[in-house]
């Protein structure tokens, strides 16, 4: 199945050898990655009254539709980006050997781009005519059509994604574990991933976080490293756009 560049589609319609992918022998979906679904418009409840202060409260949201990623984005794909415009990103330009080709080693093309800034991120997809999705359209994304807490439904599996308790410790190619209602891979574990939207407190919220600041981009999904609650649909951090790139930082794009 191949679909044309930045094709965008309904979950409903995306291919059968994508939805019925399975995780049993950990090994990825098909090299596609620029695939973007589109998420109707409509309301969703946003945030977890029972999970970390900073996810509370939970409140319905209405949001137009959008479209997003399918996949994170890759380091192939990213050395598209860096071939055809001789970006740099921010480690590189400060000399450090921990940059993102250095994490792009033989075999791992289709892993997600790992230490890019939101900055770095950022000019990927506006190289694209795309954009970083908004955290509420991450966490409408996230969550599909029946608002569960973590991709897959409201109770916490770690042979569901790739966390920490999935044993790998490392990044894993994009669509490795099976995707949530919407069509979408990893928007729990494998790479947190930039979003565009400050890291401040949800309307309604009395909670003070010192680590909010309107100058700070959020951070959602969780990564390879983390622990099951920072796998969910509602989990919030955040990063300084441009200086903060690691190794389990990454992102996808949205229109």
């Amino acid at each position: 199945f191949i679909l044309e560049e930045t094709d965008i589609i309904r979950p409903e319609h995306l291919p059968a050898e994508i939805l019925s992918h399975r995780s049993d022998s950990l090994t990825p979906a098909p090299a596609v990655t620029d695939i973007m679904v589109e998420i109707p418009a409509g309301p969703f409840l946003l945030g977890n009254d029972n999970g970390e202060p900073n996810e509370a409260p939970a409140q319905e949201m209405d949001l137009p539709a959008f479209s997003i990623d399918v996949y994170e984005v890759t380091n192939a794909d990213f050395a598209a980006f860096v071939d055809a415009t001789g970006y740099q990103t921010y480690r590189e330009q400060q000399g450090s050997p921990q940059n993102w080709r250095w994490a792009f080693t033989e075999g791992k093309e289709n892993n997600p781009v790992v230490f890019v800034t939101f900055d770095d991120a950022k000019a990927y997809c506006e190289w694209l005519g795309k954009r970083l999705p908004t955290e509420f359209e991450w966490e409408k994304a996230a969550r599909g059509p029946d608002g569960f807490l973590f991709p897959w439904g409201n109770e916490y599996d770690p042979a569901a994604a790739n966390g920490k308790d999935s044993g790998q410790r490392r990044t894993l190619p994009v669509g490795t574990f099976p995707p949530n209602p919407y069509g979408l891979y990893d928007m729990a574990g494998n790479v947190k991933e930039w979003v565009d939207s400050p890291y401040v407190a949800y309307p309604g919220s009395t909670y003070e976080d010192p680590f909010y600041s309107p100058d700070y981009r959020g951070l959602r999904g969780g990564g390879w490293f983390d622990d099951g609650d920072f796998l969910s649909a509602t989990n919030r951090n955040g990063g300084d756009p441009t200086i903060t790139a690691n190794d389990d930082i990454g992102f996808r794009c949205a229109r």
